[in-house]
């Protein structure tokens, strides 16, 4: 199994995982020649994509699947509202109807060998997720765009062997930086962002002995930095209530404008 960041950030999310017979990718929030490009850097073909799983319908996760479903007719699975959202974004432009798939949270489809389940998330869009994959006894999961994370959330990350996890931003930087008083409040609040801390202190809880790697995510370009979020949950990894440190695994920083982070397990 493998997972990829074609691109992840506040500008744009695109995530390729797949397996020997299977071949997804997890939201298109960058221009489907950037898409293109990142997957031949790893020696795939966006026509080998069996579909593509929108999280929800926030422009940089769905910059390029209008593009994508037209020209490779991918189909495209989503919940409900999210599809609705997406029908009436005039930047996504006409998709053949029958390209979309609904699909509920907690409820597992299969796309190739791989199972899927969709897990609800709290965020300030139509009915968003996150996806966890497994093949076999090997699971990966894409966590990004939640405000916050609980008991359920935990449990739903027990045991997955690789994760893109969101830390979008740094606390002090997004209150003392430029963005109006009404957005901090919105990437601070229960529908927004995980901030660098909290995606340490999820991580913290979900860690085992068989944990392969862990990708940060979706930073902010304005109020993060990479090597900030990567020791921010360093440090809160060291510090949680687990007998895990943050050298007994791999921690990666997807990058915002290229592929990167390629984990096979």
């Amino acid at each position: 199994m493998e997972l990829c960041s074609i691109a992840s950030g506040s500008s744009g999310n695109c995530i390729y995982v797949g397996t020997e017979s299977g071949h997804i990718l997890i939201d298109a929030g960058v221009s489907g020649k950037r898409i293109e490009e990142g997957l031949n850097s790893i020696g795939l073909k966006t026509a080998e994509m069996q579909g593509i799983l929108v999280t929800h319908e926030h422009i940089d996760h769905v910059a390029g699947l209008g593009v994508l479903a037209r020209r490779y007719g991918i189909p495209i699975y989503a919940t409900k509202g999210t599809i609705e959202a997406v029908k009436r974004m005039s930047s996504v432009g006409k998709v053949d109807e029958s390209l979309f798939q609904p699909i509920e949270s907690e409820q597992e489809i299969c796309i190739g060998d791989m199972s899927i389940e969709p897990i609800e998330i709290s965020h300030d869009a139509a009915e968003p997720v996150a996806y966890k994959v497994r093949q076999g006894k090997k699971t990966a999961a894409v966590m990004t765009d939640l405000g916050f994370y609980d008991e359920r959330i935990v449990q739903k990350l027990q045991n997955v062997d690789a994760l893109l996890l969101e830390a979008n931003h740094d606390v002090r930087m997004l209150e003392m930086g430029p963005y109006p008083y009404p957005l901090k409040q919105r990437i601070l609040g229960n529908r927004g962002h995980l901030s660098n801390e909290n995606c340490g202190r999820l991580l913290s809880e979900i860690l085992h002995d068989d944990f392969k790697a862990v990708v940060l995510g979706h930073l902010s370009k304005e109020n993060n930095y990479p090597q900030l979020a990567y020791e921010t949950v360093r440090v809160e990894v060291d510090m949680g209530e687990n007998p895990y440190r943050a050298d007994d695994f791999p921690m990666h920083v997807a990058k915002r404008d290229q592929a990167s982070c390629r984990i096979a397990f």
